[in-house]
């Protein structure tokens, strides 16, 4: 269907401006509503978006469990479905909205995996302090574990939006919606030495850039590199677990919330829009009570 074709890429362009999603969620919806436009017209035949029903979505969606698809990816197929209807509805391009009443399926709540503080402590100290790649590398982690910020959060910083000085980071979120993160006294020391000592050296001669992060060719870190040297840390801290950057935002909230830090506040430095995102951080410290509770009481 041509009309559809160009029916979604009107609504990608919408996200993409008046929403300001990434380029990987943008590449996601636009995977799942292809997929679903493909099926709709050629397997069920549908000639039009206005003559889209609800019984045709149930089909899309039974296809898509008999693939061997998982709920989590189900439920994220229906979100963007239901969402490009609604816009359709309110751009006048469709007269009804099908997705009304249309059920999410049951997600088994994952909890995220947190390192130890011991854990970090090895993490932190793996990179080499006598090479100016292992400091910024410091830094970096310093800095992830300090604020609890996103990977993307992490590359996106310009020198001037880090206040040593004043003990606070400026971080944009989803959507570029500004916060707010302190930094610790350890966060500060391990920033400065990188300030004073390592980003000199990777500058070098290269074209100056206001990134605040920047590898071997002076040029802003790259959201692989820093997956790469994660990783490799990771594996000379002798860690086993499954470990992203997102383990360190875990771990920052998770380390929080079991030394008493209130959940609003948690929620201001995470940038989460909704409290009941951060609240499965609670879970997390409930689950690690039972297990400490499991091990060492005498009755357990």
């Amino acid at each position: 269907m041509k009309e559809a074709k160009e029916a979604i890429l009107d609504y990608l362009h919408f996200l993409q401006v008046e929403r300001q999603l990434s380029t990987n969620t943008l590449s996601s919806y636009r995977r799942d509503l292809e997929s679903y436009i493909e099926h709709i017209h050629n397997v069920q035949a549908v000639q039009s978006l206005k003559a889209i029903e609800r019984s045709h979505i149930l089909i899309h969606l039974e296809a898509l469990r008999g693939e061997g698809i998982s709920a989590r990816t189900i439920a994220r197929h229906i979100s963007s479905i239901r969402s490009f209807h609604q816009f359709l509805l309110r751009e006048k391009l469709t007269d009804t909205d099908p997705t009304v009443h249309l059920e999410m399926p049951q997600i088994e709540q994952r909890l995220p995996k947190v390192l130890s503080i011991e854990e970090i402590e090895r993490l932190i100290s793996a990179p080499n302090r006598e090479k100016p790649q292992g400091i910024r590398d410091i830094a970096m982690l310093e800095l992830l574990y300090g604020t609890g910020m996103r990977i993307s959060e992490l590359i996106g910083l310009n020198l001037d939006d880090v206040h040593l000085t004043m003990g606070f980071v400026r971080v944009f979120g989803k959507g570029g919606k500004e916060r707010i993160v302190p930094l610790g006294k350890s966060a500060i020391h391990t920033l400065d030495q990188y300030l004073q000592i390592a980003r000199f050296k990777l500058q070098g001669k290269y074209p100056k850039t206001d990134a605040f992060f920047i590898n071997q060719r002076g040029k802003r870190l790259t959201r692989q590199g820093c997956w790469k040297l994660l990783k490799e840390h990771a594996k000379n801290a002798q860690i086993e677990k499954e470990i992203t950057p997102h383990t360190l935002r875990h771990s920052f909230a998770t380390h929080l919330i079991e030394n008493g830090a209130d959940l609003r506040a948690v929620q201001e430095m995470l940038g989460h829009a909704d409290i009941s995102t951060t609240q499965i951080y609670t879970h997390i410290s409930k689950t690690r009570l039972s297990e400490v509770y499991k091990q060492f009481h005498p009755r357990a």
